[in-house]
């Protein structure tokens, strides 16, 4: 399995390890529950430096980005992100990013780390602008500080104002004395706060830094299980269970992201624009159960008389309601919000109700 500059920190912290994207990293280290509220109420600290990253750089950077992914990257001002997708050509999806402008003609996408190969041989495949493409995925570290304490900590290891990066911008500058070190306000917990790459030469002493400096704060390390569940309290897809190749994303609700703006040519445009347009047979929605129980991926869902409507993608019990949450995919007409439908648990059919 590969490793991660902290790796080692890990598993002397006693995590509970496990291989995740060819990785071995971290699930748990305290508990899922007590990590999940930590995030919540204070302030975390995940290793995610099995993510990948790409540059897109040269004259032609831009029209390649424009061409294989789903939203307007040129509506993107210096120094700002975006959340986007690669539409795969048959109404899929190849993969969901985030596109950083760094200046002009040179952008970097940060993918989903089992897609990085893929991701990485889609952009070579379809690249016949001729943009200027480089993975640095194995040369990149990366740590994201969340949680409504995570700001406060952050601003004591920087001298770059964090209340001037707005939510999705980034900038780059000093961090814990290292410097270069790009600091997004970005995150995929819900929680706020901030996420570093940086050289991974550098990631024990940034993680050395952070977890001294905020000591008085209750920092705690997370690790990918609590990750999961906050990400799905938010209602942010995962690839591989709420996404992937055969999902796309009209159905996936990520119409927010899929810009059919005047002479866009991306793939799969006249499909989603059409799908858009007419509507889907089916649509990734976010549901609560109504009864004690925990949704998992694959349970079939069902309507009042018991015949199957769609099935789970995600899903968990939240550590401090004990409320169980999930999302899952189902037909028409049955996707409204405040539609009764039940989950299949155990042969018993569970109330949920569809909400925002």
């Amino acid at each position: 399995m590969k490793t991660t500059p902290f790796t080692d920190i890990h598993i002397a912290l006693g995590a509970k390890m496990h291989e995740f994207a060819g990785y071995n990293m971290p699930i748990e280290y305290s508990g899922i529950n007590d990590e999940h509220i930590t995030v919540r109420t204070g302030v975390g600290v995940f290793d995610v430096s099995h993510m990948g990253e790409i540059w897109v750089k040269g004259p032609k950077a831009l029209d390649l980005i424009q061409k294989l992914c789903s939203n307007d990257a040129s509506k993107l001002t210096l120094g700002q992100a975006q959340y986007s997708c690669f539409p795969n050509g048959k109404g899929g999806i190849v993969d969901d990013i985030i596109i950083y402008y760094f200046e002009p003609e040179k952008y970097m996408l940060v993918v989903n780390a089992s897609n990085v190969e893929k991701d990485w041989n889609w952009l070579n495949e379809n690249n016949s602008e001729g943009a200027i493409l480089e993975n640095a995925s194995e040369h990149t570290a990366q740590l994201a500080v969340q949680g409504p304490k995570a700001t406060e900590l952050l601003q004591r290891l920087t001298s770059v104002n964090l209340s001037e990066v707005p939510y999705y911008h980034f900038t780059v500058g000093d961090f814990a004395g290292i410097p270069h070190v790009i600091i997004s306000n970005t995150g995929y917990t819900g929680a706020g706060g901030f996420e570093l790459y940086f050289y991974p030469e550098h990631g024990v002493k940034i993680w050395n830094a952070l977890f001294e400096t905020g000591k008085d704060l209750g920092i705690k390390p997370i690790g990918l299980g609590a990750r999961d569940t906050l990400r799905l309290e938010k209602g942010f897809c995962l690839y591989g269970n709420d996404i992937d190749d055969t999902t796309s994303p009209i159905e996936a609700g990520l119409g927010w992201i899929t810009k059919f703006a005047e002479g866009k040519k991306f793939t799969d445009r006249a499909l989603l624009e059409k799908q858009k347009a007419e509507g889907t047979t089916r649509k990734l929605v976010r549901f609560e159960l109504k009864e004690r129980g925990i949704p998992r991926h694959g349970y079939d869902i069902v309507n009042a008389d018991g015949v199957k409507i769609g099935h789970v993608t995600s899903g968990t019990m939240l550590p401090d309601s004990k409320k169980g949450i999930g999302m899952g995919y189902i037909d028409a007409p049955y996707f409204k919000n405040g539609e009764p439908v039940y989950v299949q648990i155990r042969n018993k059919n569970l109330e949920a109700v569809i909400v925002k």
